[in-house]
């Protein structure tokens, strides 16, 4: 098992969650998250005066997959969530030990 983190521009989640629900994956944790990359924030005007935001709202998801089906949703995730520009966000990936459903006790591949 595997667990995706995504994060995403707050405008696109809806795109994601629509593509994830398509693959049979309604399931994922969503977080309201702040942060930068590279563009290290904006330079925005507000009534003609000029204010630096350096955390931008962003949308974390995360996600835990079968092994097998790892390229699949992170592809799935960067063809929903992509723009072209900068800030579109970043996928990682980590390993998951192992998951349990607490209602009936299943584990591992099951409980997912």
């Amino acid at each position: 098992m595997k667990k995706i983190e995504a994060i995403i521009r707050v405008e696109k989640l809806d795109d994601v969650r629509s593509s994830l629900e398509g693959l049979g994956y309604p399931g994922m944790t969503i977080t309201r998250v702040e942060g930068h990359g590279r563009q290290k924030g904006l330079v925005e005007q507000f009534r003609g005066r000029e204010f630096k935001l350096e955390l931008l709202p962003k949308i974390k998801i995360e996600i835990v997959v079968k092994d097998s089906d790892v390229d699949k949703i992170a592809s799935a995730i960067s063809q929903a969530a992509k723009t072209g520009e900068i800030g579109d966000g970043k996928i990682f990936v980590y390993p998951a030990d192992n998951a349990f459903r607490i209602r009936t006790g299943e584990k591992g591949d099951i409980a997912l």
